[in-house]
């Protein structure tokens, strides 16, 4: 608001200096605070992230620091299997989903950085997407669902090893001998979402997850895809509500939602006054485009999210808010920048 002020007045303004000198001070304050922010959003995410994993006491601990969560498939004797993986600036784990009543994930390994190498390995192996984790104690091979989750997975990991050897300290909670890849249950395939079906019914949405089953971790395992830190401090930044019409793909009518868009979400609700949602649709591996001429839609404002042959049309009521709702999710569906952590030279309060 400081800056939009001072660029209204122009210098003759008898509050021109006033204006200037007050964001001045404002800016410095920002700055100050702006740390602390990222290590309380930092700890607090520590401690999401615990409540996903079984039997992980010490993971939140002073100068950890999340990086990226999600899918990968791991290179095994029984050839390619699914693992959510966890990576943060001193180690990175590897797990499987537990057929347990919390849904939480069980850690079968555990790689620090410190000295981790990490190479091409297509040619080698003959599996798209695919490179190899070379730590101290152990290798694995691992393969991303497309490129683009291929290369955010090797600059981060690579970015958090050149941090890790940068500290000049192997020590870690973390760091030894990692345990075996333990023989797990058979697990369901990505095609079987337990969130939603997804298919063009008007009840598809309308379907309560399990308790923890819709989380961020759980949204990524399903949809073979990741997210960073990063991405978790965007979507702080992007959160939108208003009316929004909703069309399924074989359907004829359109109906009228409050949708309120938070945390790669969408909310559906009958009016504003509604205290629970009907439903909620994670964008997280969601494409969002504008419909085709052979889509037949013949209306203005109108976006498409897609993710596989799941297909929704949704149309804003005026120009400004079709802009708005294409700018706050494309903040979950488009790819973004690599991540950056804290500092590795201020000290972690708990």
């Amino acid at each position: 608001i400081m800056e939009r002020l001072c660029k209204h007045y122009p210098p003759n303004h008898g509050d021109f200096r006033d204006s200037r000198a007050a964001l001045a001070e404002i800016s410095e304050m920002v700055a100050q605070l702006h740390s602390s922010m990222l290590k309380m959003e930092n700890f607090q995410k520590l401690h999401e992230l615990k409540k996903d994993l079984i039997a992980m006491d010490n993971l939140v601990t002073p100068g950890r620091e999340f990086i990226r969560l999600g899918s990968l498939s791991k290179l095994s004797g029984k050839g390619l299997q699914q693992r959510m993986f966890f990576l943060f600036n001193d180690v990175l784990l590897y797990t499987s989903r537990g057929l347990t009543a919390s849904n939480q994930f069980k850690v079968h390994g555990r790689l620090p950085l410190y000295g981790m190498m990490i190479e091409d390995s297509e040619e080698e192996w003959g599996v798209p997407h695919c490179f190899t984790l070379r730590s101290q104690h152990q290798s694995i091979v691992v393969a991303a669902s497309n490129r683009i989750e291929m290369d955010k997975w090797t600059e981060d990991i690579q970015m958090a090893i050149d941090l890790a050897e940068n500290c000049n300290d192997p020590a870690s909670e973390f760091h030894g001998n990692s345990p075996p890849d333990t023989k797990s249950p058979e697990e369901p395939t990505v095609d079987q979402e337990s969130e939603d079906d997804l298919n063009a019914s008007r009840t598809s949405l309308e379907r309560q997850a399990p308790h923890r089953g819709n989380t961020t971790v759980h949204v990524c395992w399903h949809r073979n895809t990741s997210v960073s830190m990063v991405d978790f401090s965007i979507a702080v930044e992007n959160q939108l509500s208003g009316n929004l019409l909703r069309k399924f793909k074989n359907s004829n009518g359109w109906q009228k939602l409050w949708v309120v868009f938070t945390n790669f979400c969408m909310f559906f609700y009958k009016s504003h006054q509604d205290n629970h949602p009907l439903a909620s649709l994670p964008l997280l591996g969601y494409s969002l485009t504008i419909p085709s001429e052979s889509e037949n839609i013949n209306k203005d404002y109108v976006f498409k999210l897609h993710f596989k042959s799941h297909v929704y049309y949704f149309r804003a009521e005026s120009e400004y808010t079709f802009e708005r709702w294409m700018e706050v999710i494309r903040s979950a569906t488009g790819p973004t920048s690599r991540v950056c952590v804290l500092s590795h030279e201020e000290s972690h309060v708990y």
